[in-house]
């Protein structure tokens, strides 16, 4: 068989995340899925095994997996492969929804999820077959993009296999001497907010492993020295099916810890919440995104201030930490609402918080509106990872809306608040504490000539100028560096 070597890039900036890496599970499944098809599979995170020169002249076919903040090293790993003489897919959200854009690097595209359509693919590029025949395939004929009619969502979860991490070569990534393994239990959200791509990915209607499945999967991780990580975008979405399966880990005595996604309306049943902590539950991150209730209306987050108040008592008494996400800069967000927002945050007590910006991700409902009005400032995707202003908000300029992602971290994580952590005894929010006091001063030296060129446009605000900030240079020539 031939050799296929999997990619998933790295982001060119800081993030929250960056002392902390989870691979994504996408290239995971489809790396385990050829292997057990007898193909030759190397796969490189570029987070925890970097890309060497060697790698590429060895494949046969080269598979990169990108989201919006990772496809400018998607691409350029897509044209050394292609100079190279490699064939080369890319897959993935971004390359999903900007499909026209990926063929101008990759030789084919594969839109939506790729469980089917990979194995499809393949075998049709290995003997020859029809390429029309593979659903959701993507390529240019005559120089004109070609769109096979889209794959059909997976339904049964069940009939993938579990995700083989010896392809990462290197060992699952930690976090405090503990190996943080990632599972998936479910796909789908229902909810469909505004400013999110998942559901032009992965649909509207959720769809779950069962229980029996999931559980013979964490029965291999069953060990105090692991934490499992549920991708899930809501874990909680079916509470009769999630108590069945917390009733299942807590019957089979599971001793890893976990942590999760959940929506702040978790809170409605305490008893499940009463059951996730006995079956091994240790931190919930939960999308707040805003206490204004005008911005949770735009968003659609279908939520209020008053649930996300209780999700936060209910979490608390249970003993459960909670990391909470906010996102700044929607049309009904000013420096009012923004100080609002730490407030509360800091009012909770979370253990742990982010303060994104929001961000006009391709496959979203906001990036078309935001686009189609002439409010979209950059487009180096590298600058699209929730931690730079990349578009014209209603009530900031762009410089100000990035000080307040960062005024926002500095206040919540200001020593007098790392004073009370310390008083309160609070060891593990102390601790997340520090890491975001040095990640904000680090983000802000690397992006001294970015808030520069901000603070420049300023003055003319409504202009849209494209800015290369790692040249230093605003390509309008209005700045020189």
């Amino acid at each position: 068989m031939p050799k296929l070597v999997l990619v998933e890039p790295r982001a060119s900036n800081l993030h929250i995340f960056s002392q902390f890496p989870l691979p994504r599970l996408g290239p995971l499944l489809l790396g385990t899925i050829m292997r057990r098809r007898g193909w030759d599979v190397e796969l490189y995170v570029e987070e925890l095994r970097p890309l060497d020169a060697t790698a590429l002249r060895g494949a046969d076919v080269v598979g990169i997996s990108t989201i919006t903040a990772t496809a400018p090293r998607a691409y350029a790993i897509a044209d050394r492969a292609r100079a190279l003489g490699k064939t080369v897919l890319m897959g993935g959200p971004h390359v999903t929804f900007l499909t026209e854009e990926a063929l101008g690097h990759a030789d084919f595209v594969l839109r939506g999820e790729a469980e089917s359509t990979l194995p499809a693919f393949l075998e049709a590029w290995r003997t020859g077959g029809d390429l029309s025949a593979v659903p959701g395939l993507s390529r240019r004929l005559e120089g004109r993009a070609v769109h096979n009619p889209p794959a059909p969502l997976v339904r049964d979860l069940d009939a993938l296999p579990v995700p083989d991490f010896s392809l990462f070569r290197v060992g699952r990534p930690r976090t405090r001497g503990r190996r943080i393994i990632p599972v998936q239990t479910s796909r789908g959200c229902p909810f469909d907010c505004s400013f999110c791509s998942v559901t032009g990915m992965f649909g509207k209607a959720y769809r779950f492993r069962s229980v029996g499945h999931i559980l013979g999967e964490l029965r291999r991780y069953d060990d105090r020295k692991n934490i499992v990580f549920f991708y899930d975008d809501n874990f909680a979405a079916d509470r009769r099916r999630c108590r069945e399966l917390l009733e299942a880990m807590t019957g089979a005595g599971m001793r890893f810890r976990w942590t999760t996604q959940v929506r702040a309306d978790v809170a409605r049943d305490p008893e499940l919440v009463a059951l996730m902590r006995r079956a091994g539950c240790h931190t919930v991150f939960i999308g707040f995104e805003s206490v204004n209730p005008r911005s949770l209306r735009e968003m659609r987050k279908a939520q209020s201030v008053e649930e996300l108040d209780r999700a936060v008592g209910v979490l608390r008494r249970h003993g459960i930490h909670i990391h909470g996400m906010f996102v700044l800069g929607f049309d009904q967000d000013d420096w009012e609402t923004v100080r609002e927002t730490v407030r509360w945050a800091k009012k909770a007590r979370l253990t742990s918080t982010q303060f994104l910006i929001l961000t006009p991700l391709p496959g979203s409902e906001f990036y078309d509106r935001v686009a189609a009005e002439g409010r979209i400032c950059f487009k180096d995707w590298s600058l699209y990872d929730a931690h730079h202003a990349v578009f014209r908000p209603a009530r900031f300029s762009l410089y100000d809306l990035q000080r307040a992602q960062i005024e926002s971290h500095k206040s919540f994580y200001s020593w007098r608040a790392q004073l009370r952590r310390f008083v309160g005894g609070r060891w593990l929010s102390l601790s997340l504490g520090q890491y975001a006091r040095s990640l904000n001063r680090m983000w802000q030296s690397r992006n001294r000539t970015f808030m520069k060129a901000l603070e420049l446009l300023r003055p003319r605000r409504g202009a849209e100028v494209s800015v290369d900030y790692r040249e230093n240079v605003v390509l309008d020539g209005s700045f020189q560096g």
